[in-house]
């Protein structure tokens, strides 16, 4: 069963006293009833929610040393339980396990941290602006009108720790349980593409390094200018080079192309790269796993177009909730 620590425990006394149900509380806390009607019990017996003496093992830390552990690592996020052990002062005895039972009490437990872009000062400043700029717009009057363009790289094996192997203590390295992965994944190859509430482009297939002449050339002029055809349509591009060069910007203008302004290093404001996340797990499911360059290309063109577009309605739906997210982080990373 869940225990509760000690701020948690004041924190569900509190509202035991404002005259929440113990149902309630017991929801929000993911413990069962009967935890919190212990907790009621001992504090009407006793007058407090401290842990009752109890036979055993002595506790190997005092309260100071569980407050400069969890103060410790409140302010440095990503500080080992090893680091933390090296810092305590005085003379200890403790080992990295004990500072990791400590933090689970705390509420803070080793996890997988999400990755994001480096924001500065200035990218935040940037962000907030354009999140406040875009508050207003709705999906009928705005959203609806904008196509969503990138470019994503795909690699004939990705290795990013969704796989599991369902193994025994012993087998960790048991032939049949190592997940072999080639040299930076294979290769893989790059594709291009857009959409909207509306439709998608199709997947297009960029080889080798591109440039501003090739992005007019083989993106911008065959596919995306069609797809700009309406006087209300508006193009969203990120700030790439190839997309930010002269030849690029003129190009546009000459083809008097609405282009929607872009808060540098803000992938997470792009529906579109929800899409490419979808469409690699797409791939990664298939029966037959695509065996060279080629197979991925055409595995991802199939996926491509079986996407259903209320998917892409729905990415694109969520823009309004992009805007207040980043407004509300002030610029920093969001949910999305």
């Amino acid at each position: 069963m869940a225990r509760l620590s000690r701020e948690d425990r004041q924190i569900a006394l509190g509202r035991l006293q404002a005259g929440q149900s113990q149902s309630a509380i017991a929801r929000h806390f993911h413990v069962s009833q009967s935890t919190i009607s212990r907790l009621w019990v001992r504090f009407q017996a006793t007058g407090s929610v401290a842990d009752l003496p109890r036979a055993g093992r002595p506790r190997a830390t005092t309260a100071a040393h569980d407050r400069f552990i969890r103060l410790l690592h409140l302010r440095n996020r990503f500080l080992s339980a090893s680091s933390s052990v090296q810092a305590l002062p005085g003379p200890h005895r403790l080992s990295d396990q004990t500072v990791r039972n400590r933090l689970h009490e705390a509420g803070l437990r080793a996890r997988r941290p999400h990755r994001g872009a480096v924001l500065t000062l200035r990218h935040r400043q940037n962000r907030v602006q354009w999140g406040n700029q875009h508050l207003r717009w709705t999906i009928r009057n705005h959203w609806r009108h904008v196509w969503f363009s990138d470019e994503s790289y795909f690699l004939l094996q990705r290795h990013d720790g969704r796989r599991r192997v369902y193994r025994r203590v012993t087998e960790r390295y048991a032939p049949n349980c190592v997940d072999e992965a080639p040299v930076h994944g294979g290769g893989g190859v790059v594709v291009w593409g857009a959409i909207n509430t509306a439709g998608r482009s199709t997947l297009v297939h960029v080889q080798g390094r591109i440039t501003a002449q090739r992005y007019v050339e083989e993106i911008l002029r065959p596919h995306a200018l069609p797809l700009l055809a309406d006087q209300d349509a508006i193009f969203q591009q990120d700030n790439a080079r190839p997309h930010t060069a002269r030849l690029t910007t003129q190009f546009l203008t000459d083809h008097h192309v609405q282009v929607l302004p872009w808060p540098s290093m803000s992938p997470d404001m792009n529906p579109i790269e929800h899409l490419w996340d979808e469409l690699d797990r797409r791939v990664r499911r298939r029966e037959e796993a695509p065996a060279n360059h080629r197979d991925l290309l055409q595995a991802l063109q199939e996926e491509w177009d079986t996407i259903p577009q209320q998917d892409i309605r729905h990415l694109i739906q969520s823009m309004p909730r992009r805007c207040r997210a980043v407004v509300a982080a002030q610029g920093s990373h969001t949910p999305y």
